[in-house]
């Protein structure tokens, strides 16, 4: 049996995902969590399970600090209705990160790759879990912005390209511009690798909006949609560009 904790404090949230779990006969629910500080509680008495289902907003503050303050070796599937936690969750031993409401075929996917990652012996260390999480890249699919007092979610495939200014990261797409939350070092590691490219300190652009590039007197490059300002590609990023255009 894989025991299991849910942390989510959303009591129906909470049911539902028990629900789900309970088609998975290997899978045995030992603990349910509400808050932080019932977590750190709970880690700090309790042997630790070896996959831990977590919501990322708690009511008394995000789940992250559960596992700075109590390490554990399990694993862990997030599970939340914001994207911008990417970054962090897949640093603190995530496997997965399912967006609310989940679907039963992700749920499953999820549990496939975490029994993928466990050995004949059923032994993990923590420099292990490392290793397999650092092979297991995450990619954005989706950004939450906020507009007004109104919530959007924009997916990764609508964005021509991301750009800073006035110390604020910003996304273009046919549409509009929105703002983010991201910095642009933080986008480098969390989008496909395949379709975005950081042409300087200011643009990351999507190969899929690309409609022209001047080679002379500088590499420059025109989007179907972008801000005023031209981009270029710095000088010494030129070799990585052109290698990233036929790759």
């Amino acid at each position: 049996m894989i025991k299991t904790v849910i942390i989510e404090d959303e009591k129906p949230a909470s049911r539902k995902l028990e629900r789900m779990l309970s088609n998975f006969p290997e899978i045995e629910v030992v603990g349910k969590i509400e808050s932080v500080e019932e977590g750190i509680a709970w880690f700090s008495e309790n042997e630790h399970p070896q996959l831990i289902f977590s919501d990322i907003v708690l009511g008394d503050g995000l789940s992250f600090d559960i596992f700075e303050k109590t390490p554990t070796k399990g694993f862990i599937i997030y599970t939340t209705a914001f994207d911008q936690y990417t970054l962090k969750a897949f640093k603190l031993n995530s496997i997965d990160y399912l967006l609310k409401p989940i679907l039963e075929e992700d749920l499953s996917g999820a549990i496939e790759k975490f029994k993928s990652f466990i050995p004949a012996n059923n032994m993990t260390g923590s420099e292990d879990i490392k290793q397999l999480i650092r092979k297991e890249k995450s990619t954005l699919s989706r950004v939450l912005v906020k507009i007004g007092y109104n919530l959007k979610i924009v997916q990764t495939h609508e964005i021509s390209c991301f750009f800073s200014e006035n110390k604020i990261v910003y996304l273009q797409t046919e549409e509009r511009v929105y703002p983010s939350d991201f910095t642009l070092d933080e986008l480098e590691d969390i989008l496909e690798e395949k379709k975005f490219f950081r042409v300087n300190r200011q643009f990351i652009i999507n190969s899929d909006y690309i409609k022209n590039i001047h080679t002379s007197p500088y590499y420059k490059v025109d989007m179907e949609f972008q801000p005023q300002e031209e981009i270029t590609v710095s000088r010494d990023r030129v070799k990585d560009f052109k290698e990233w255009l036929v790759g």
